[in-house]
């Protein structure tokens, strides 16, 4: 079965070796040595001043709205993974949907405005398959509005926007190390901000609100343990040559498909992408789906994401129409992309989605 993904695992030993350390000395979670040591590595890897390691990438979209009082209406796309939509219901809040621009398949940031009301409090915004939102607008209008902003930038591990890490924008970015993702801790993930005032509450929202016996707020145990630690910081060592590896797949992808009748979102100029997905768009939901049989008779497994679009989950309760997300959810595949995916597994996918 070729998979939608495949979990990158170092050697074994190189994994060991690094956890050994923690074993050594019994303490395997708690911000034990080797928490400190991946937040330190990966604030240096992606060129940001503040990073906590957290237990997931959900858990720390609760902590951002947590952490910025958010507590009644958030505006956030339709198209991203259930995690965006069930973080806001989570905490309270109510989701507001606008649509996405068509070509970049973010929220469109030219519709942001007219959904404001006097109930909303920010902005949730995805980088859908590590694509930049319109951050500029986005934060234009933020301005303007005194909202805050929230990055799910699940997918923007190690991309670079007009000279910046893309975790860099907004007040909050939270990031997924998830075992399918592009650099992964097993599970996992990172809260990301640039205020220093903000990164202490995060800390302290983190881990129940305490340190040692001075209590200071309320607070989850977001934490992270030294195993999940040391497969980071395994991974970060081979992450470079993963994203170098994933852009040449995803060339000879595109350039084995160029006669099939499918489009792609679009890569915003200024962008260093990590080619965390390969997603293809077509003409038609029947076309697709014609497609996933096709591929499933050869022992190929794609996957529908996203789908369906978020304002038509059966538990929101004021749905509303979104026109474009909804017929790109209906039609986008992702297909296989992994590090050691072999090119003939690749001719193999494409043949098949050519004589459809």
């Amino acid at each position: 079965m070729i998979n939608v993904t495949k979990t990158f695992l170092p050697p074994f030993d190189e994994y060991t070796a690094v956890l050994k350390r923690a074993w050594n000395i019994s303490w395997i979670t708690n911000n034990g040595i080797l928490v400190h040591e991946l937040e330190q590595e990966l604030k240096q890897f992606l060129h940001v001043p503040n990073l906590l390691f957290a237990a997931n990438g959900t858990v720390v979209l609760q902590i951002a709205l947590k952490a910025l009082g958010i507590t009644k209406e958030v505006i956030t796309t339709p198209f991203s993974y259930v995690a965006t939509t069930n973080a806001i219901l989570w905490e309270g809040c109510k989701p507001v949907f606008v649509d996405i621009d068509n070509a970049t398949l973010s929220i469109d940031a030219d519709k942001i405005e007219a959904a404001i009301t006097a109930d909303t409090q920010a902005i949730l915004a995805t980088h859908v398959y590590g694509i930049p939102c319109n951050v500029e607008k986005i934060q234009e209008i933020a301005d303007k509005y005194k909202l805050k902003v929230i990055y799910d930038a699940a997918h923007a591990f190690g991309c670079v926007y007009k000279g910046k890490s893309l975790l860099s924008y907004g007040d909050i970015s939270t990031c997924s190390f998830h075992a399918t993702k592009v650099f992964h801790t097993v599970e996992g993930g990172a809260i990301i901000c640039n205020d220093e005032e903000l990164n202490k509450k995060l800390f302290l929202l983190r881990s129940f609100g305490h340190m040692g016996d001075d209590y200071y707020s309320i607070g989850i145990n977001g934490k992270n343990s030294e195993f999940h630690a040391a497969m980071g910081l395994v991974n970060l060592k081979h992450v470079q040559q993963i994203l170098e590896q994933r852009k040449m797949l995803s060339e000879y992808y595109t350039d084995k498909l160029l006669s099939l009748n499918i489009t792609k979102p679009l890569l915003p100029d200024g962008l260093v992408y990590n080619y965390s997905y390969y997603p293809v768009i077509f003409a038609t939901e029947i076309q697709l789906l014609k497609a996933i049989n096709g591929l499933k008779k050869i022992s190929v497994n794609p996957r529908r994401y996203f789908y369906p679009s978020l304002n038509r989950l059966p538990f929101i309760k004021d749905q509303t129409i979104m026109p474009i997300s909804e017929s790109v959810s209906s039609r986008v595949l992702c297909l296989p992309l992994y590090n050691d995916l072999a090119k003939k597994d690749i001719d193999l996918i494409c043949t098949q989605l050519l004589i459809q």
